[in-house]
């Protein structure tokens, strides 16, 4: 995110030495191992499912330092970043990203999706998701070109100096993203599927869903650039948007534009694959909804059919063949044949995309692509003494993200690629007890972003994923 960018820039590459207290207790090679959340009455927010949870992996862990960062790292969203109230008798929940007071779309979708399988033994944990749901509602409806927000809807960005676009109070950065409108389908469809619950899904939220098809449509170009434009005084090429705030341009073929990726950093080619087969699954998804518990059979209609438009440009634009790897999915289209070869550890991304349940791990086009994503093939893929991994532009070069090597893991069928990855998160905490946004492939000591929830939160998720399907691998 681009206000990450300026807390890495300002203060530089953190390391272990400077993050921990003198008095925390962390010492490699023994048995002891200090809880790192806040105390008990400093959290934002507690729920017994997570505690039982917490307890239960704890003592099903033999390896003493991974049952400790699952303990700081699978409650740190709710233990640190959500705020949760009702407001005129409905849910209301507020989540930063850590560091950060905003809340992204994407973000916030991600931080509370593990706890989804146990809202059904929590009904509190129940209702701070039915808040996220609500206040996400609420983003929309008022700017679904806007990436994050803040709590106090009259509050003025410090973007609002710097971009040119049309900033509303109450917008934190307003960077065109796909994915930001397809994560709330995402946990929203999962919230009902899970528990039945069709409350959220009110006038408002079919609203919501009517500005997100509409907006989805305008970016497809098929007529004009649409009203989106977005320019920023900065001297960083990933922050703005050229020819006059409308990126390069596109030939109109179904495909929908995002200007910016997941990492906030600006697309070069603006039909961004991974964030369109998101959004095809996440049409599918609120079409469901909207004819199961929203009773708009109409709007569900036509939710299919941008997403069968959307899916027959993939199948024909989002393919070229590599000399080496043969078919693979391009990270990037123009529609005029220009492509670009790469990954970003940010999701959506091409690594993530069975995680997404866009494509099915087997398929041989996605078997390709991350054979070549994990390759040096892909100018972000980087192999130190420390590590490898998927980094992205965002946090610069040689760095590697936890959260692309918890998403190898996560589309990982290899027990050896699984047992690798989990080696790889442990070592990367550096004593912190936390994963981070990002490490250097050489110095697992020298890390971006020592509160940074996502990666936190989706780690308990690999963990848990992994207990389920190959618990022998969490034997490390």
């Amino acid at each position: 995110m681009t206000t990450r960018r300026r807390f890495i820039r300002s203060a530089g590459i953190m390391t272990a030495a400077l993050t921990l207290h003198k008095s925390a207790v962390f010492a490699r090679g023994t048995d002891e191992f200090i809880s790192r959340r806040p105390k008990l009455s400093a959290r934002h927010f507690n729920s017994e499912a997570v505690e039982a949870t917490i307890v239960k992996m704890k003592n099903a862990l033999p390896n003493k330092e991974l049952g400790w960062l699952f303990e700081n790292c699978f409650p740190d969203t709710l233990d640190t970043t959500v705020n949760f109230e009702m407001t005129s008798g409905r849910p209301d929940t507020y989540v930063i990203t850590g560091d950060i007071d905003a809340m992204w779309l994407r973000d916030s979708s991600a931080q509370v999706w593990p706890y989804l399988p146990l809202i059904q033994k929590d009904k509190k944990l129940q209702q701070l998701i039915a808040g996220v749901i609500n206040r996400q509602t609420r983003c929309i409806l008022l700017d679904p070109y806007a990436n994050a927000f803040y709590k106090d809807e009259t509050r003025i960005s410090e973007w609002k100096k710097t971009d040119i676009t049309d900033m509303k109070p109450g917008i934190h950065e307003r960077k065109w993203e796909i994915d930001s409108l397809c994560y709330p389908i995402r946990l929203a469809h999962q919230y009902w599927k899970t528990t039945g619950d069709a409350t959220p899904f009110d006038k408002q939220w079919k609203e919501a869903i009517r500005s997100i098809l509409r907006t989805f449509k305008e970016q497809q170009r098929k007529t004009s650039e649409g009203p989106y434009h977005f320019e920023r005084t900065t001297a960083f090429a990933t922050d703005s948007l050229p020819l006059g705030g409308y990126g390069y341009p596109v030939k109109p073929v179904g495909l929908i534009c995002s200007m910016f990726r997941p990492s906030d950093d600006a697309t070069i080619f603006p039909f961004l694959i991974p964030s369109n087969f998101f959004a095809v699954v996440s049409l599918r998804h609120a079409a469901e909804l909207l004819a199961s518990a929203g009773h708009d059979t109409q709007l569900a209609n036509e939710c299919t059919q941008l997403a069968d438009e959307v899916e027959k440009a993939l199948r024909q634009y989002a393919i070229t063949i590599h000399p080496k790897f043969g078919k693979v999915y391009a990270y990037e289209v123009n529609g005029f044949g220009s492509f670009n070869l790469m990954d970003d550890a940010n999701v959506p991304s091409l690594l993530s995309l069975p995680y997404l349940k866009a494509l099915p791990k087997e398929d041989l086009i996605y078997q390709n692509t991350r054979k070549l994503l994990l390759s040096d093939y892909n100018p972000f893929f980087f192999k130190g003494s420390a590590a490898e991994g998927i980094g992205g532009p965002h946090a610069g070069l040689n760095m590697i993200w936890p959260l692309g090597i918890i998403m190898r893991a996560l589309t990982s069928s290899s027990d050896t690629e699984i047992k690798q990855c989990l080696q790889w998160l442990v070592a990367s905490n550096a004593g912190t007890g936390f994963m981070h946004e990002s490490f250097h492939k050489d110095d697992m000591t020298r890390f971006t972003r020592k509160w940074f929830a996502w990666a936190n939160t989706i780690f308990g998720e690999l963990i848990l994923d992994i207990q389920a399907r190959k618990p022998s691998l969490l034997n490390i």
